[in-house]
């Protein structure tokens, strides 16, 4: 059975071109199209789609409310349509329970395939084939002994995520101690100019200070390191070291690439989590947090958006502990106070 689409947005040009790209993927279909938040809300009662893609620019009812009132009567996946001019409202829109954004590029012909084959596989992410739920993950008590050990050498926190993160951290992020006394670093998959203001938001959400990271920034305690969109991010002689080297997994920047520095730099003192998000970034560098003796913490299927790099790290036995959200955000306010 087909992935049922429904696109929205008040471009006639963009909902033909979503309309032809959607349709020329394998297993899907749009099944109906709307101008604007208003006359989508009757499109979806009337074709009950699988899914949505939705622009955050529109006459009547933007993209925010439309969102929230999607939100409010549907369970199905929403996927934002933005641009660099709306990544303030992108990241409000993430926070609101939108699953993905995309980025539309500033010439669609220049890059046609590239945005198709990611628009495809942001839709195809939220339908795997495999249904049944892992039931042999261990059940650990929140604080097992082998962290608590951890938790006065404790030296550093990094943290990597993909689709689902932004939310996720945001979750996180309010749960760390005013008392944290070592960094937190942290890599979301997003494209360059949206990280500054995702960083702004979640500084307002913490009683410590989140920054986009930039080059030769010293490293202090304290302190919520965010890579930049575009730009691996790593740790060196307490310095972050930013570099368009290329991209690994197909993002940039990479969660890998932050962790096997982070493992270097602080190795056993580490706590390495990862947070939902599609892919396998991120397995390589937590397997390098492992073998420098440091801790791994994985987010559990139920509480994630995308459960695709937290699995790898599952399956190749690379975790320590699988928790949901909520306990991890509970096991970060105990480690860091």
């Amino acid at each position: 059975m087909n992935i049922k689409v429904v696109v929205v947005d008040d471009s006639a040009l963009m909902r033909k071109i979503l309309s032809n790209m959607i349709n020329d993927c394998q297993g899907m279909e749009v099944v109906d199209v709307a101008r604007n938040g208003m006359e989508a809300m009757k499109v979806i009662e009337r074709a009950q789609p699988d899914l949505v893609t939705l622009d955050v620019e529109m006459p009547m009812m933007n993209g925010i409310e439309t969102l929230k009132a999607i939100k409010d009567n549907h369970r199905f996946p929403v996927i934002m349509m933005s641009s660099k001019k709306n990544n303030k409202i992108t990241i409000e829109a993430l926070e609101l329970g939108a699953e993905d954004f995309i980025e539309k590029p500033i010439s669609i012909k220049e890059n046609w395939d590239t945005f198709k084959n990611d628009l495809e596989a942001r839709i195809r992410v939220h339908f795997p084939e495999e249904k049944a739920v892992r039931s042999n993950e261990k059940k650990n008590k929140l604080l097992p002994e082998q962290l608590l050990d951890k938790k006065k050498s404790l030296e550093a926190i990094a943290i990597g995520a993909s689709t689902g993160g932004p939310k996720a951290l945001v979750h996180v992020i309010q749960s760390i101690s005013e008392h944290l006394d070592i960094p937190v670093f942290i890599v979301q998959h997003m494209p360059e100019g949206f990280t500054a203001s995702f960083a702004q938001r979640l500084d307002t959400l913490t009683s410590v200070n989140v920054v986009e990271a930039q080059e030769n920034m010293r490293i202090k305690p304290k302190m919520v390191y965010l890579a930049p969109g575009g730009k691996h991010m790593i740790v060196k002689n307490n310095y972050i070291k930013l570099n368009e080297d290329p991209k690994i997994h197909g993002v940039r920047p990479a969660v890998d690439y932050l962790f096997e520095s982070v493992a270097e730099a602080y190795g056993e003192n580490t706590l390495g989590i990862i947070l939902t998000g599609m892919g396998n970034d991120g397995a390589n560098g937590c397997q390098a947090i492992k073998q420098a003796g440091g801790y791994i913490l994985s987010q559990d299927k139920g509480t994630s958006i995308v459960y695709g790099m937290p699995r790898v790290v599952y399956e190749r036995g690379l975790s320590d502990q699988v928790g949901s959200l909520y306990q991890i955000a509970d096991i970060i306010k105990e480690m860091t106070r």
